[in-house]
This record gives C-alpha cells, structure tokens and sequence, in this order.
C-alpha cells in the first residue's frame, strides 16, 4: 500500500529533516533570538541605562569630594572706592595677583534633607606696585550645615522610589526576553505550518494526479461519472495554485522568523515539529503568588502610589513657605608669611534661619494641594481596578494552559485517525468502493487536523511562556528567572 504524506509523525519527521543545514528546534530559534536579535540587544540597553542610574542615585548617597580654586587671578585696574570719613569716590589702582585652592567633602543626609560640608582651603594675595606684601589667608577647618525646613525632601523620597525603579528594570527585561519568546514561537510555528501547508498542496497534487488517472479508466467502464471526474480534475487544478500560494507563504514566513532571530533574508530555516511536551499543570495559587512576587505588575503599583504621595508632598511644600537653617563654625587666620597663617587660629561661627512665605495667594498653594490628592485617589482607584483585572487575566491564563495540553493531545489522535482514514479512502478509491466526494472529504479532513495540530502545539508554547511572562518563573525547573547583572554590564 502506497504511504502517503499524511501518515502523522514518519512522514513528518521525514518532511523537516529533509534539510539539515538549516535545521532549527524551537528551543535553539528561542536561544538565537534572545542573544542575537535586535529586540533583544534593546532590551539589554534598556536595563544598563536603567543600571546606570541606579548606581548614580547610589553614589548620590555617598560622600563626595571636590577639589576648587583659582590659579592666576591677575588684576591690574582702576577701582572705584568710597573714602569711608567724606564719603568721595576716588579710582584706585589695583595691581595684585591671588592664588587660592580647596577641598571640600559633601554629604546629603537622607532622613533629613540637609547638606553637611568640611572644607579646607588656603589663599595667597601679593601685591604689587610701591606698597608690594604678601598676605596669606587659611580657613583649615570649616564645617557648615544646611538644612530645608518644611520642605520637600527630594532625598527621603529617592530613597524610597528609585530601589524599585532598579528592580523594575530587572524585571522589565526578563519580561522584554518572554515576549521575545513569545513572538518567536508564533513565528516559528507560523512557518512550520507554511512549509506543512506547502507539502501538503504538492502531496495532494501527486495524490490527486494519481487519483484523476484512475478515474479516467474507470470513466471507460462507467464506474465513475463524468461529473465525479471532472470533480476530482477540479481538485488537481486547486491543488497546483495552493503549491505556488503556499511557497509565497513560506517565504514570507521565513523572513519573518529571520527578522526576529537576526539573520538576513537569504538563511533558509527548517523548523522541526516537537510533540513531546512537558507534562505541567499550573496551579492557579502558585501562578498568582509568583506573579505577585517576580513580575513587575505590583511594583509598577506600587511606584504609581508612591509618585502619587510624593505629588502630595511637594505640592505641599510648594505653596509658597521657604524656610531654611544655615550654620557654619571653622578656623581662620591670616599672616605677612605661610607659617603664620595657621598660628592662633581664630575662630568663627555662622548660624541663622532664612525664610518667606505669602500672606495672601488667592488660594494658589491650597489648589496645588487638593489637585494632587485628587490625583491621588484616581490612582488608587485605578490601581485597584488593575489588580482586578489582572486577577481575572492570571485566570484566564491558567485555564487555557491547563485546556491546551489535552488539547494538543486531542488533536494528534485526531491527525493521525484522520491520517489513516484518507489513506484508507484512497485505497477504497482504487478498489471502485469510495466516490471522489468520499476522497475529497477525506483530504480535506486530513488537511485540516494535520493543520489543527501544528496550531495547538504552537497554541501550547504560547500559552506556557505567556505565564513565564506573567510570574518570570520556570515552571519546568520549578526556579524563578534571574538576570546576570555583571554579565550585562562587563
């Protein structure tokens, strides 16, 4: 009995080994697209700007040193000067040279929002012309404290919205890797099922060849009606237009999948059918829990919350109230030589409260305020709704999973009876004991279940990697997804 194409897993393990130099497995077309693609290189950009200024938030917590000063400040002029007994103005010559330099440590306190300083610095004047000297002033010591009050501590809120920026970046790009996943296995699929459907038209029209011909001698005996030939040389004619229909498809399969994987459009891929799937069933409870721990969903609620509070705070601190506590003590002197710059050290002490606020802004400050607490609210209205909506969407989720492996199961018995029924027809056809409308049937519902299966395998992948997507979790090692941060940065 002559096999045909259709006979389920031989024929096509033979379909798509057919070519090994292009030959792909899906998990290989995953690997590729997630190293080499262009969407992928984005994402890994994405996650090193976001790495990037984490590490200047962190550094902003840090001390930080500075070196200033002036080096040269040559001044030969006329100055106007006021004589302080009659109050004249007279020009002045000026002719000197001053030369200064410091250093200065910075450090921002978080819980308060202040500025604490320790500087050094030391600055030489000499002048010229008839009364030529030379002084030398040193400050070696100075401590000075500023501190907002009533304010909006940018610091504070820092501390606490720019943690979970850094981690939703993390979470972002593994995120970015499962859709990236996602696309390729529909693309992958998408293709198999192309160069499927084009094996199948070129079988179909051998089959139908084969058939015709057969009709033709038992149309001389007058076991088949002229309309059942001519029917079936209908259906040989169909199936030469889907061979040429299908290669189009093919190929236009194939340079979508080479787009997503990086490859140019001459790189022939073979994608090969895998119907050994994991045996998984998701639990809806662990599904929620690790979706609620990995992915970024609640983080992005709960920045929305904080971004909305932080609104309400600087509203508040904008209405108009500006005070602040200045405070400065350190060591001073000044001498004809460096030595005695920094002998008998005289001390100096700086404090005092700076303010202003509005007596009257026609109520300004106040809609500020209440326009964000609005906004406030809607937030959290929204962030309700969303997490609502996202418990409803994990459901979904994992029903379909759990529905798609039976499924998947379903529809590869369904194939294969399908597989055996038209090759049974065909033979029945030979015999004179099956019309062309049986055969006809026949192809066509083998045709279909062939093509329903590759669907529900690729519905299968889809649906796995959409929950790997939701809850950044390995259901098959049973592991959460992590990200090598040195790896991506170095």
């Amino acid at each position: 009995m002559r096999k045909t194409l259709i006979t389920a897993a031989i024929i096509l393990t033979a379909v798509f080994n057919a070519a090994a130099q292009g030959r792909m497995t899906l998990k290989d077309a995953v690997h590729t697209a997630r190293t080499s693609s262009v969407e992928a290189l984005e994402a890994k950009q994405a996650f090193i700007s976001t790495y990037w200024a984490y590490r200047s938030y962190k550094a902003s917590r840090l001390p930080s040193i500075y070196m200033y000063g002036n080096l040269m400040n040559f001044d030969r002029s006329l100055t106007l000067l006021q004589n302080p007994e009659d109050g004249s103005l007279n020009y002045v010559s000026s002719n000197n040279l001053q030369n200064g330099m410091g250093l200065q440590i910075n450090q921002n306190l978080t819980f308060t929002g202040g500025t604490l300083s320790l500087s050094s610095d030391l600055s030489r004047i000499d002048q010229f012309g008839k009364n030529s000297s030379l002084t030398w002033y040193s400050r070696p010591v100075t401590i000075s404290y500023t501190q907002p009050l009533f304010t909006y501590n940018q610091f504070k809120w820092d501390k606490k919205i720019e943690p979970k920026e850094y981690e939703k970046g993390k979470r972002n790009y593994l995120e970015t890797m499962e859709a990236i996943t996602i696309n390729v296995v529909y693309a992958y699929h998408n293709l198999l099922l192309a160069q499927m459907n084009n094996e199948i038209s070129e079988s179909n029209f051998e089959n139908s060849g084969n058939m015709l011909r057969i009709a033709g001698e038992r149309l001389q005996l007058g076991n088949v009606t002229k309309a059942e030939y001519l029917q079936l040389e209908l259906r040989m004619l169909n199936d030469s237009i889907a061979i040429n229909e299908t290669s189009v498809q093919v190929r236009e399969a194939q340079m979508v999948l080479n787009s997503l994987l990086g490859y140019d459009e001459s790189f022939e891929i073979t994608p090969v059918i895998d119907s050994d799937l994991p045996d998984i069933r998701m639990d809806y409870d662990l599904v929620m829990q690790k979706s609620m721990e990995n992915s970024s969903f609640m983080l992005e609620n709960e920045l929305s919350l904080l971004n909305a509070e932080s609104n309400v705070a600087h509203a508040r601190a904008s209405r108009g109230f500006s005070f602040a506590l200045n405070a400065r003590f350190g060591m001073s002197q000044t001498g004809p030589g460096f030595p005695e710059a920094y002998k008998n050290l005289l001390d100096q002490e700086t404090v005092g409260v700076t303010f202003s606020f509005p007596i009257f802004d026609w109520g300004l400050g106040k809609g500020k305020v209440q326009k964000a607490r609005a906004a406030q609210e809607v937030v959290r209205a929204q962030v309700q709704q969303s997490e609502n909506d996202y418990r409803r969407q994990m459901f979904t989720a994992v029903s379909q999973f759990n529905n798609q492996r039976q499924q998947c199961l379903v529809s590869e018995k369904a194939m294969r009876i399908a597989a055996e029924r038209y090759e049974l027809t065909m033979h029945r056809f030979k015999e004179g004991n099956a019309t062309v409308t049986d055969l006809n049937m026949a192809q066509t519902e083998n045709d279909s279940a062939l093509r329903q299966y590759i669907s529900d395998i690729s519905n299968f992948w889809m649906f796995y990697y959409r929950l790997r997507q939701y809850t950044l979790y390995d259901f098959i090692t049973g592991k959460d997804l992590e990200i090598d941060v040195k790896e991506m940065i170095y």
